[in-house]
């Protein structure tokens, strides 16, 4: 049996004054505003004196490819949006005020950049998703300075799903003294829990001194609780500085230590100091959240002694309508509304994604598997025309993996590695998809032995199948070479194949994509393999595979919310598997979700018209037979229903996590009480129609009411309603929800009418969000159908001063919100 124990401090940087860089080392400001941007390659444009008077002016973050006209012309994989090559420059002074050392940090530039400071090139990076800080001191100078950055995303097709282009992520200036703490250099270990409550922190200081210092410095290392009390504080004399990088560990005891829970994410705060003659020179606050991690072959996983199941999400990294430039503030709410539906942890698919999100993470309280790439050092098909449709393309990252994988990863790890939020570092997604590039004999056992399709059965001529144990070995030690406190993944497509290699044997828990069926054959086969699944379908066989099986530990749904890319056929924005939909609302599936992993009191109910029966028709049984687990909360029939409704039969399925339920209509029982059919967790009844309130109640063993959910039956739109979604959580991003009602109150659910947005005072409307997948629309706009009765408008403030928004629609009285 196999069983993994690892204790971790982790933490996350504030900046000064709340400003988040994640650099621990340094002055920290946001560099966001006043950027140039032009849509167009010129080879001269990195000059100081290039004239880029006609040039957009703008504020990072940026994606313009979501500004772009969708088409069918573009690629689907990336959501039939542009791509290209762009250019951003920007004129900045230092004031006197300034330190001895400057640098620039980007936490996201897509991709394959180029970074310049006064025509100096200061770095290439081509990866999209890491970040990365470059030293501007050399080649600044007085008075004007000049930053231009070329973003080469021409490859249109380089990826799977949607990417985005252009500066789509933060932009931070760092000053600094000559002698500095290090970037991304503190280590955090927890030691130990004591039996008297207290814990034992190691806390490594990093120092980076250009040259052999003359004075002698120290370092000092101060925790604090949540009310900013000391809880301990120590300092280690470092001396004189030889050039290059220090490292000096320091020891704390923090006494009746709280822990890092999922329910209770106690957060401390931790604050380094490096001091000349007992004075600071540098300085960085972090937080910092103590647990421990235990993963058992047998016995799965356990946070802080406690074993559990993770009911993971994986998620991809763009906001609908907004692309890959996503607000903190729609992050919160995406996190929180998984979190309320039960979810505990979210796989980052498949990239670093932005630094906010595992701040949030730590915050609300959700574990993470952090993900390096999704290709490695060949190309994975990309589809053009439709997911699995047409010929494939064969763009991507694989022609930079070989230079650039090893800094990556490490780069990943470093920064990362502060969170308590993160449990998992994995090594790559899908990198042994069968003949997908590489293959192996073993694909001649065909489909049904991998579960995945495999393009064809073994190939001889394609890349073999061991180098994926070779790689994963390499990128492994990687990891471990930085952070021994978490252990190492991957997720694997095609199971079968990599047992036949060192891929599993490379890595400490194995996840299995897609693969339930072999759960019990390989946990009987390889007894100390730690398995999960990675990715798997929002099927309720898919979670009984987990549930009830001890050394299974968890699932990661494909997927938490809808994605832009990896689209079907046109027209097809992206990928609605989501448990929430492009505006984050809760789907139905998200809704059958929560009743199965929420620890809440959960019933929603749902409801269709069963088919007529009629003669001679072939597949009534098994069309009588279906209970969807997709069902909407509506209660008004179709159109072609309407004339004879008597006539008409509904099924209404409930999804609960109550021992039973019942169904009542305009107050009467329609449907007795009954237990949840354990073969699809659904509890349905079928009755006939009726106008008004259906309502169903989730019970107790006595009968007593545990939850409710009601829908009734709306009648005309006559007007539009809006409200804060998360009132808050607002400081820039305001999240304005739009509904079309009747004379009720209630949302009209097939209400499609265009809606107009218009803004008066310092404010501007960043998109209109519809989830309509198959909308291929323009977003950008100041109007939107409605969908489902709804959208989200995203209204960004741009300065203090109040700021009136109106909704309007043709025939329906408008609304007004002040924020």
């Amino acid at each position: 049996m196999k069983t993994l124990r690892f204790s971790l401090i982790a933490l996350l940087l504030l900046a000064s004054q709340g400003l988040r860089a994640q650099l621990s080392f340094g002055r920290a400001e946001l560099f966001n505003d006043d950027w140039l941007f032009s849509l167009s390659d010129d080879a001269t444009a990195q000059q100081p004196a290039y004239d880029d008077s006609s040039w957009r002016r703008l504020s990072v973050p940026h994606d313009w490819s979501i500004e772009g006209q969708l088409s069918p012309q573009n690629a689907s994989c990336t959501g039939y949006l542009p791509a290209g090559i762009g250019w951003y420059r920007k004129h900045f002074t230092l004031g006197a005020d300034r330190l001895e050392k400057a640098y620039i940090y980007f936490e996201g530039v897509y991709n394959r950049s180029e970074v310049y400071l006064n025509g100096h090139l200061l770095g290439r990076r081509p990866n999209g998703y890491v970040s990365f800080l470059y030293d501007m001191t050399p080649w600044l100078r007085q008075g004007d300075n000049v930053l231009a950055v070329r973003v080469d995303h021409s490859r249109m097709a380089d990826s799977r799903w949607y990417t985005g282009s252009g500066i789509y992520r933060d932009v931070w200036l760092v000053q600094a003294p000559q002698v500095h703490l290090s970037q991304w250099g503190a280590a955090y270990r927890l030691k130990e829990f004591r039996p008297d409550g207290s814990a034992t922190v190691e806390v490594d200081v990093s120092v980076d001194a250009p040259a052999t210092t003359a004075t002698a410095y120290q370092g000092r290392v101060t925790i604090l609780d949540d009310d900013r009390h000391v809880q301990a504080s120590t300092t280690v004399e470092l001396g004189r500085l030889p050039q290059g990088q220090t490292l000096r560990t320091l020891e704390l005891t923090v006494p009746q230590a709280r822990r890092w829970t999922l329910s209770q994410p106690y957060l401390y705060q931790l604050h380094v100091e490096l001091l000349s003659n007992g004075l600071p020179t540098d300085s960085a606050r972090l937080t910092m959240g103590l647990r421990t991690l235990q993963f058992d072959a047998d016995r799965g996983f356990a946070l802080n002694g406690e074993w559990m199941k993770v009911k993971g999400v994986c998620l991809h990294h763009d906001g609908g309508v907004l692309g890959a430039a996503v607000p903190r503030e729609l992050w919160v709410r995406r996190v929180r509304e998984l979190k309320r539906m039960g979810a505990n942890a979210i796989r980052m698919s498949h990239n670093p994604q932005a630094p906010v999100l595992y701040d949030i993470c730590d915050r609300e309280g959700m574990l993470v598997i952090d993900e390096g790439s999704d290709e490695w050092e060949f190309p994975k098909r990309k589809w053009i025309k439709g997911w699995n449709q047409g010929e494939p393309g064969y763009d991507g990252t694989f022609d930079f993996f070989e230079e650039w994988i090893e800094r990556d990863v490490a780069d990943m790890v470093r920064r990362d590695r502060h969170h308590p939020s993160v449990f998992l570092w994995s090594v790559g997604n899908e990198v042994d998809y069968p003949n997908d590039p590489y293959s192996h004999p073993v694909l001649d056992g065909g489909n049904a032995a991998i579960s995945q399709p495999m393009f064809g059965g073994y190939k001889a001529d394609a890349p073999r199948a061991e180098r994926i144990g070779t790689i994963a070995k390499r990128i492994a030690a990687v990891i471990r070479s930085i952070d021994r406190s978490r252990p190492v993944t991957g997720a694997l497509a095609g199971v079968v194949m990599s047992n036949e290699t060192e891929y599993p044997a490379a890595i400490d828990v194995v996840g299995y994509n897609y693969t339930e069926k072999r759960y019990d054959e390989d946990h009987t086969r390889y007894p100390d393999r730690i398995i999960y699944g990675s990715e798997t379908g929002v099927g309720y066989d898919a979670w009984k595979a987990v549930r009830d099986r001890q050394h299974i530990f968890g699932q990661f749904v494909w997927t938490g919310t809808d994605y832009l890319g990896e689209s079907g056929r046109w027209p097809s924005r992206g990928l609605n598997t989501g448990l929430l939909d492009f505006g984050n609302f809760r789907k139905p599936r998200g809704w059958f979700r929560a009743s199965l992993w929420s620890d809440e009191p959960v019933t929603y109910i749902g409801t269709y018209p069963l088919p007529k029966p009629r003669a001679g028709r072939q597949g009534r049984r098994n069309v009588q037979a279906f209970i969807s687990p997709e069902a909407q909360d509506d209660w008004n029939l179709p159109e072609r229903l309407q004339a004879d409704t008597a006539a008409v039969t509904m099924r209404v399925v409930c999804y609960t996590n109550a021992p039973q339920a019942r169904l009542l209509l305009n107050g009467r029982q329609v449907g007795a009480l009954q237990p949840k059919d354990d073969s699809n967790g659904i509890i349905h009844w079928d009755i006939a129609y009726e106008p008004g309130t259906l309502r169903a109640e989730g019970c107790d063993m006595n009968g007593q009411v545990l939850s409710s959910y009601e829908i009734v039956t709306n009648g005309a739109p006559v007007a539009l309603r809006t409200s804060e979604l998360l009132p808050d959580d607002c400081a820039e991003l305001h999240q304005l929800l739009v509904e079309v009602i009747d004379d009720g109150g209630h949302r009209v659910h097939s209400a499609t009418d265009d809606v107009t947005c218009t803004i008066q005072g310092p404010a501007v409307l960043l998109g209109l969000e519809g989830s309509n997948n198959s909308d291929m629309s323009d977003y950008r706009d100041e109007h939107q159908p409605a969908y489902r009765g709804r959208l989200v408008a995203y209204v960004r403030r741009t300065a203090p001063g109040a700021v009136t928004v109106t909704f309007s629609a043709k025939g329906l009285q408008p609304c007004t919100i002040q924020l």
